[in-house]
């Protein structure tokens, strides 16, 4: 690791001496965004999750209200909103879609009041939308619904899963026998490879034992969190617990900081576009948690907004951070993280109960003093300035959430030393 990042470092001074011997030279962000010696994790090697996963999850708004019904509607409504084609595409069936007890010969059975057509026919509806179906299991005796679990029975579930075409495996942590989730959880890695099908593996274990530090060649994601809710007090909290972990995320392996509470009713416009805004820039999961058959149009206009999309598809994969914190308990928030093609998201993010202007000085942002940059509004889709030197300034609501792009622009040859 400590190689990697003299390797880091020497890719930034050469291409400054090229700049400089250039005479034009777009300056690179300097690395304290970027830091080598925690980002160097393998990824899951199953060939997914090179940007982290979109799509919609079917927990935090109908529970275990959910039937195959439900499941068809919702693929529908995202491919006619447009959301499919902006990249939501996994339809995730979470707990309770299965009967009590496993058949006779120990299989899961889909509960057939819920799910009389099997699970089989509904991931071929899912497909022919062009879209990918996820299931829900758990690395437990019982869900969390007690419904059965996988403990134990890893080999014939991921078998079972990929018969029935299933892309995407979201695997709890309930009932768990006290058995530590390092052992637990590479089973059902082992399992869904070895059935030669490509399947997300998403690491449900709630951040109990530290996920990022052993998850990174094991899952996709993993939970770093408790549950969320729809409220400001827990997405604000969720996201404090997420920074911890930014340094372990990248392409193969996201953390997670759970689903999207946006149009679920429990907080303010404001409230959850700056909830959007942070889970893009963490490269977090946006997963909608809502009822996108009967969303508005706030709520459609939060979750399409295809350049705050972007920020967290974007190939570069490092997790933003927090980087700045003033005013009366910190609310006054700048985070902060590189993008592909030289370029920096910048998210100005008041959590204080009145408007307040927020200020970032390129230090903090590891931007070079001298370099001047231009200034792209993600939320107006509008590039707003041009030239902007040493600091930038924002003005920002209760509550709310501005989320910029700062691209370095040229600079003159006399002002590299």
């Amino acid at each position: 690791m400590e190689n990697r990042g003299i390797y880091v470092l020497s890719v930034w001074v050469m291409s400054c001496v090229a700049a400089a011997a250039a005479g034009a030279g777009v300056l690179p962000i300097t690395p304290p965004l970027f830091d080598p010696s925690s980002s160097t994790k393998l990824g899951l090697n199953n060939g997914l999750a090179r940007t982290p996963q979109m799509g919609w999850n079917s927990w935090n708004f109908f529970a275990c209200n959910i039937n195959e019904t439900v499941i068809k509607e919702t693929a529908d409504a995202l491919v006619t909103s447009g959301l499919a084609e902006l990249g939501y595409v996994y339809v995730n069936i979470d707990d309770c879609w299965s009967s009590f007890k496993r058949s006779a010969e120990g299989l899961l059975v889909p509960d057939p009041r819920t799910f009389p057509s099997g699970i089989k026919v509904l991931a071929d509806y899912i497909h022919e939308k062009g879209l990918k179906l996820g299931i829900y299991s758990d690395a437990g005796a019982f869900t969390c619904q007690v419904r059965p679990g996988s403990l134990f029975h890893e080999n014939d579930d991921a078998k079972l899963f990929a018969s029935w075409g299933v892309d995407y495996l979201k695997y709890d942590n309930c009932f768990n026998l006290g058995i530590k989730a390092e052992n637990r959880y590479p089973v059902m890695r082992d399992a869904l490879q070895a059935t030669g099908r490509a399947i997300f593996y998403s690491i449900c274990e709630w951040g109990v034992d530290d996920p990022a530090l052993w998850a990174g060649n094991v899952g996709n994601s993993w939970r770093t969190t408790d549950d969320i809710s729809d409220s400001w007090k827990s997405m604000t909290a969720i996201a404090d617990l997420n920074d911890k972990w930014a340094g372990y995320a990248g392409p193969g392996g996201w953390n997670d900081p759970d689903m999207l509470e946006v149009g679920n009713g429990g907080m303010t416009f404001q409230e959850y576009r700056a909830h959007f805004s942070i889970w893009a820039l963490m490269k977090a999961p946006l997963l909608i948690g809502c009822d996108v058959r009967n969303m508005g149009t706030e709520t459609l206009e939060i979750l399409s907004n295809r350049e705050v999309i972007e920020i967290n598809q974007d190939e570069l994969g490092v997790q933003g951070r927090k980087v700045n914190v003033t005013g009366i308990d910190g609310c006054q928030q700048v985070w902060a993280g590189p993008l592909s093609g030289n370029r920096v998201v910048v998210a100005f993010w008041n959590r204080c109960s009145k408007a307040a202007t927020i200020k970032v000085t390129w230090d903090v942002l590891g931007i070079q003093s001298f370099v001047s940059v231009s200034v792209r509004d993600l939320w107006r889709h509008q590039d707003i300035m041009e030239g902007v030197t040493a600091s930038f300034t924002a003005q920002v609501d209760a509550h709310g959430c501005e989320l910029f792009i700062f691209t370095p622009q040229t600079v003159s040859q006399h002002s590299i030393v």
